[in-house]
């Protein structure tokens, strides 16, 4: 068997091991671009066009609730195991959503689902840990978000076949043969893992409180704009969420295991990482949600086609991913990488709000390739430099801190930056005298307005987008003062001595 860096022994077979946990990353990202697209068809065909949302929300609700728990599992059983049983539960849901016959029963089955991928997705990123040292993980997790940006093109491509040729239930069958063949590979050549019995106490009480917390926040940021941010509703949910945060300190505090270990809230570079992953992951779920959008309305070209006009930005987002994972590997390097992606990530953001509708194509490829260079320096290089801090018997957990940071992240910045589209072209509108009762967000919306004043019209909506971009770019800033505070020589340090207990555990075994 062969060693790594750090002497302790290296998993055979990681070229494999990588294959699966990769097609595992891709269902889970595929999973939510493909949906997206199939949603007003579902809608049509399942008679639910009013609660519709809730086949996006309720997989982000239920995936985002269980991280945590998912990861603390992984560090308590072994994440092998707890990889195949959550990917089997994706697989399984994915059945039960392509035979759906009513909403509620696909919302049911999105919930499901919802749990495996959150699993999926994180158990990923803590294997990483288990199968590569420390200095080879910024190169492999480059590859996850990569995927990322290649399922924001493929997503939406398979999600026209699929509706236009197929049914949208292939949306959700699709999982099958893939998923299949992810489970068999790792099966077969993922490492078993060592399982912490001395820690196998399963922390409910907080699990349960960080759940409610994970849900409140979902529900806020999904239905802020659609209930109205002032509602009773939403304000009841801030006030309630708010107040189970504050009671998980004392609760996590006294449980003999917990699910949220409170020594990663003492760490500086767990916390700074988490919150660089928040506003990072905000940033590119905005542009990578509203960016198709805009070149559908905007520039008329259909769902399929406005992945091809992104490609620029999946090309350097994945060049980027690659160079920042090779670099990543000294630890010296993981604060300069941080701060010139977010810098780029910034650079990006300006000129995003630029864009109007006169701009034309090569401008807007630039634009894009920019902005993909900064998102794709950022996320994985986060995740690595929070595993190299902590010892490996808390990889999950740790793995779960930053995962959940990056997933209310990104539910954040979707829902926040539409809210401040849709406010602001409905301003724009009403400052030209244009009935604006139309559903912004349907391409064909502005295209089916009388010719004197759709022009008016799409001003005013690139305009909002670009305004919407603008406001965006403060907390990145943010988060790049935060990266200025990152102390590499401390998570070297750390993931050393990590190595150095795993070797001495493993001489003990032997």
């Amino acid at each position: 068997m062969r060693k790594t860096q750090h002497g302790a022994p290296r998993p055979p077979g990681v070229a494999a091991a990588m294959t699966a946990l990769v097609l595992a990353v891709l269902l889970a990202a595929l999973d939510q671009t493909i949906v997206s697209t199939a949603l007003p068809r579902i809608a049509e065909d399942l008679n639910g066009f009013d609660d519709i949302a809730w086949v996006s929300a309720a997989y982000l609700l239920a995936s985002t609730a269980v991280t945590p728990l998912w990861g603390k599992l992984g560090d308590m059983f072994g994440r092998k195991r707890l990889y195949l049983a959550s990917t089997g539960i994706f697989l399984v849901a994915s059945v039960a959503c392509g035979f759906a016959q009513n909403l509620p029963e696909l919302i049911g089955a999105r919930v499901l689902q919802g749990i495996g991928g959150g699993g999926m997705i994180v158990l990923t990123f803590a294997l990483v840990g288990d199968i590569v040292s420390p200095g080879e993980r910024g190169r492999y997790q480059g590859m996850f978000g990569s995927v990322y940006g290649v399922a924001s093109i493929v997503g939406p491509l398979l999600g026209g076949i699929f509706t236009d040729q197929l049914s949208w239930r292939w949306a959700f069958l699709i999982n099958l043969p893939v998923g299949a063949l992810a489970l068999v590979i790792a099966a077969r050549v993922l490492p078993g893992g060592v399982r912490n019995a001395a820690a196998a106490r399963i922390d409910q009480l907080g699990s349960l409180v960080l759940a409610a917390v994970a849900t409140g926040l979902v529900l806020i940021t999904s239905f802020g704009g659609r209930w109205g941010w002032s509602s009773p509703s939403i304000i009841g949910l801030m006030i309630a969420t708010f107040a189970l945060a504050a009671l998980l300190i004392p609760v996590e505090r006294r449980a003999a295991a917990p699910v949220l270990p409170l020594t990663m809230l003492t760490s500086r570079t767990v916390v700074l990482s988490s919150l660089i992953g928040f506003v990072a992951n905000a940033a590119m779920f905005s542009v990578l949600v509203y960016l198709p959008t805009y070149l559908q309305i905007v520039d008329g070209v259909s769902a399929t086609f406005s992945g091809v006009h992104m490609l620029p930005l999946v090309v350097g987002l994945v060049i980027s991913q690659s160079l920042a994972g090779r670099w990543s590997a000294h630890p010296e390097r993981l604060r300069p990488i941080l701060i010139v992606g977010l810098l780029l990530n910034i650079a990006g953001l300006l000129l995003l709000a630029t864009i109007g509708a006169r701009t034309g194509t090569a401008v807007l490829s630039v634009y894009f390739l920019v902005t993909g260079v900064g998102i794709g320096m950022v996320p994985m290089v986060v995740l690595t430099a929070v595993q190299n801090s902590v010892p490996s018997a808390d990889l999950g957990a740790a793995s779960a801190v930053v995962t959940f940071a990056r997933s209310i992240g990104a539910a954040f910045g979707v829902a926040v930056f539409g809210a401040l589209l849709t406010g602001g072209f409905a301003r724009r509108l009403e400052g030209a005298g244009i009935d604006g009762t139309f559903d912004p967000s349907r391409p064909d919306a502005i295209a089916q307005l009388p010719s004197a004043v759709r022009d008016t019209a799409l001003d005013a909506f690139a305009h909002a987008t670009a305004t919407g971009f603008l406001w965006v770019t403060p907390p990145v800033v943010a988060g790049a003062v935060l990266a200025l505070f990152l102390k590499p020589a401390a998570a070297r340090t750390a993931a050393a001595k990590a190595a150095h207990h795993d070797a001495g555990e493993h001489a003990a075994a032997v």
